[in-house]
């Protein structure tokens, strides 16, 4: 039996256990087209726009909506890979309880998950830092599209978060649409931007959904940042076990009790052959 079978199978007596919380980041969505930020090497491979530059300038509000208005056809086309569906079936099987996401891509919701809680938001949906009003991103998308009817542009790269590297040159040309309530240019997507504070209930909620749970099993999450990486520490301060399935290092591994370094769509295909029969109930426990 290999190392990484021999830690399924206790990941999988752990889940039968039931009351588990699901912590996922981008790595469960790269099997979908999405790719994630840092890679199994853990380093950072691209560069975000900060919050304060969006809220910065018009001309850094043009670029970000020039490039999310090429990207976005692609990112809303992903559809959910092997480990989102089998997130899905655990959570039927009474075996999850919420799945917490650092992911923007409802990619969770998507596959049949239900309680998932988005910790930095969605994409999919738009709202005005003037006067607080939300509108879908399929709304913004057929003004923003009346708006620039000739526009094309080659995206060079996509990133997790919709983006596309352009050429400046394409960016100026592109026209900003207002929100229809006040006429403010301030639209940004419902998302949690780096250097912004996810709000505080949110936090909250996630705090009392892992300390009343079984487990807490991260899934393609590197936990490099703090907002999913205190969830770990909270968890082993009440000594709650923490499983990581993920490539490559992770801040959370000294915390971990269950460590899998494989990838996330077979992996948890896998762990819902070991741990749901085909009826969809919980699986007798394996020997010993």
């Amino acid at each position: 039996m290999s190392e990484v079978e021999a830690e399924l199978r206790r990941l999988a007596d752990l889940v039968r256990g039931g009351e588990v919380v699901v912590l996922s980041g981008a790595g469960i969505s790269t099997e979908s087209g999405i790719p994630d930020y840092r890679g199994p090497e853990g380093k950072q491979r691209v560069t975000p726009m900060m919050y304060q530059e969006f809220v910065g300038s018009v001309a850094n509000r043009q670029r970000y909506w020039a490039r999310s208005f090429v990207g976005w056809r692609r990112f809303a086309a992903a559809a959910p890979n092997g480990g989102h569906y089998a997130v899905a079936k655990l959570q039927r099987a009474g075996l999850v309880g919420a799945v917490i996401t650092q992911n923007v891509d409802g990619l969770h919701q998507r596959a049949g998950a239900h309680q998932v809680l988005e910790l930095h938001g969605a994409l999919d949906r738009v709202v005005c830092l003037n006067c607080g009003s939300r509108s879908s991103r399929v709304e913004l998308e057929e003004r923003m599209r009346a708006a620039n009817p000739d526009f094309v542009a080659a995206p060079h790269e996509i990133r997790p978060d919709g983006d596309v590297v352009i050429d400046d040159d394409e960016v100026r040309r592109f026209q900003l649409v207002r929100c229809l309530v006040c006429g403010s240019d301030l639209l940004k997507p419902d998302v949690t931007f780096f250097g912004e504070s996810v709000p505080k209930e949110l936090v909250q909620r996630c705090f009392a959904e892992v300390e009343r749970s079984h487990a807490l099993l991260v899934l393609g999450s590197s936990l490099h940042v703090m907002s999913g990486y205190r969830f770990v520490l909270r968890a082993a301060e009440r000594e709650i076990p923490v499983a990581i399935v993920t490539r490559g290092v992770t801040r959370g591994d000294d915390q971990a009790t269950i460590r899998i370094d494989a990838p996330l769509g077979e992996t948890l295909a896998r762990l819902e052959e070991l741990t749901v029969d085909p009826r969809g109930a919980r699986s007798a426990p394996s020997p010993g």
